[in-house]
């Protein structure tokens, strides 16, 4: 269903595009209007649409892990919905976000009108990324097994999806902060440009670790007693102590060679 060369392509125009949307609104701010200081109130096109695009990024990469996620509940839909319906939720709440900044162009009446519907998005991103997180470290646990190899394998895919999680949700929640409480700045639009960022790099690197994974299962496969964890190796030598002071003294000292030489000497009685 999900072809991992296709959302590697996918996730690279999208970020790309988002890329470019970024440094024209930049561009707009700190070079088409420099020293102006009333259009740091006025909202950008490109800006507007920045919010579209990071939006499609969050939505995919959700889906990914929502996907994932009923894979291992063994098709759950009762885990999986819920987690698809919060995440269109939130890209619902994106485009209309984009489309009124697009309609008003100001920052201050988006604010003054519209403050609940951007601080819905970043919500519904956050929890989404949480349960994600949630979810997997507990479908995660439940597949140990007696295997040392299969248990460490396991016990990479929890570290990764605590960090991916924890990552985008800490994002996503800082943005909403700065959002709610800074009015006289645009430091929440700074946080989420990285936004799409950090969704697309954590789609990226699951995706690069499938490759790592597999190659320690394989070398753990063809050398067993390579792991060792929760167990220690104990390696008893007895040696005779003759053979080991003789090693010893052979190890600190020149070689030495012996000649033998063997002579015969005959003598003969004069009366015989």
């Amino acid at each position: 269903m999900f072809n991992p060369r296709f959302q590697v392509v996918t996730v690279w125009n999208l970020d790309l595009v988002h890329t470019g949307l970024t440094w024209a609104a930049i561009w707009e701010y700190l070079i088409v209007y420099y020293g102006n200081i009333e259009i740091v109130d006025t909202i950008p096109l490109y800006l507007s649409l920045t919010i579209v695009f990071t939006a499609i990024l969050t939505f995919l990469v959700q889906c990914f892990f929502a996907h994932r996620i009923h894979l291992l509940s063994k098709k759950n839909w009762f885990i999986t919905t819920p987690l698809i319906i919060l995440a269109f939720g939130r890209l619902c709440s994106a485009f209309a976000t984009s489309a009124e900044m697009i309609h008003v162009r100001s920052f201050a009446i988006f604010k003054l009108k519209f403050r609940w519907l951007f601080s819905l998005g970043l919500a519904l991103s956050s929890t989404v990324d949480i349960l994600i997180t949630i979810f997997l470290f507990f479908l995660l646990s439940n597949n140990r097994s007696s295997s040392l190899t299969l248990d460490r394998v396991i016990d990479a895919l929890i570290l990764y999806a605590f960090e991916i999680g924890s990552l985008t949700s800490a994002g996503t929640i800082v943005s909403m902060i700065c959002w709610l409480t800074m009015n006289d700045n645009l430091i929440f639009m700074g946080l989420h440009f990285v936004i799409g960022k950090l969704y697309a790099n954590s789609l990226l690197a699951t995706l690069n670790t499938r490759h790592e994974l597999r190659r320690s299962q394989l070398t753990h496969e063809l050398h067993p007693q390579s792991d060792i964890r929760n167990s220690r190796r104990l390696t008893l030598q007895f040696r005779d102590p003759f053979d080991q002071a003789l090693s010893n003294q052979n190890a600190h000292s020149l070689p030495v060679h012996i000649n033998v030489e063997k002579s015969i000497e005959l003598v003969y009685d004069r009366d015989q």
